[in-house]
C-alpha cells in the first residue's frame, strides 16, 4: 500500500504557498498519496488565543525578504498580495466542494496562484472562486450551493477539529504515520520519514 502524507493548508498561509509546491516531488519520489486538508486557520488562532501580526515590526520585515529568497531558490512566481490577511473559510470550503468531483487538488494549486502569484484577493469570497470551478469542469451553481451547504460548513468545521485533536496547530503541516512536521522547510524530514516507512 502506497505512503500518504496528509496536507493541512489554509490559503491564507504564505508557507502553504510555497509547501503546496515543494511537497509533491518528495511525495512522487516515494510514491506516496497525498491527501489534503483544508485547516481554518482563523478558527485555530482564536482557538489558542494568537493574533496574526501582532509581532515585532523587524520580524515581519525579515519574513517577507525571507519569502522571497523561497521564491527565488524554487522559480516561483510568488508575490506577496496588497489585501493580506483574508477570509479563507469559503476557499475551505470550496476545496471540500470540488472534493465531490475529485478536483480538490487542482482547484487548490488554482486559488493559490490567483492569490499568491496574481494578487487576486476575489478568492476571499465565493464568487471569485467561481472561476476556478468553472474552469475545472464544474457548474457554477453547483459548486455554489455546495459550499453554501450545511454538509460542507460542517465538514470544514470536522476537518479543522480533527487537526486539531491530533495535535495540528498551525499550516502548512504534514502527518506521516504518527509524525507531525510542521512549516514549508521540512520536506527533508519528510523525505527520511517515508524512507523508513515498511516497503520504502
Amino acid at each position: 500500500m502506497a505512503a500518504t502524507i496528509e496536507f493541512y493548508w489554509d490559503l491564507g498561509s504564505t508557507n502553504s504557498y510555497f509547501a503546496l509546491h515543494l511537497v509533491k516531488p518528495v511525495a512522487a519520489k516515494h510514491g506516496a498519496r497525498l491527501v489534503p486538508h483544508p485547516f481554518n486557520l482563523g478558527y485555530v488562532f482564536r482557538h489558542h488565543d494568537y493574533v496574526l501580526m501582532e509581532e515585532p515590526k523587524a520580524k515581519i520585515a525579515n519574513r517577507i525578504v525571507d519569502l522571497q529568497r523561497w521564491a527565488r531558490r524554487y522559480e516561483l512566481p510568488f508575490r506577496m498580495p496588497k489585501k493580506f490577511p483574508i477570509k479563507t473559510s469559503p476557499a475551505l470550503r470550496g476545496a471540500l466542494a470540488m472534493r465531490r468531483f475529485g478536483k480538490e487538488w487542482p482547484f487548490m494549486e488554482a486559488i493559490f496562484a490567483a492569490y499568491w502569484e496574481r494578487d487576486d484577493a476575489s478568492v476571499a469570497e465565493l464568487a471569485g472562486l467561481r472561476p476556478a470551478a468553472a474552469a475545472l469542469g464544474v457548474a457554477a451553481e453547483r459548486f455554489l450551493a455546495l459550499c453554501e451547504s450545511e454538509e460542507i460548513r460542517q465538514e470544514l468545521i470536522a476537518e479543522t477539529d480533527a487537526g486539531l485533536a491530533r495535535g495540528v496547530f498551525g499550516a502548512p503541516s504534514f502527518v506521516v504515520g504518527q509524525e507531525i512536521f510542521w512549516g514549508k522547510d521540512r520536506m527533508d524530514f519528510i523525505d527520511e520519514e517515508l524512507a523508513r516507512l515498511p516497503g520504502s
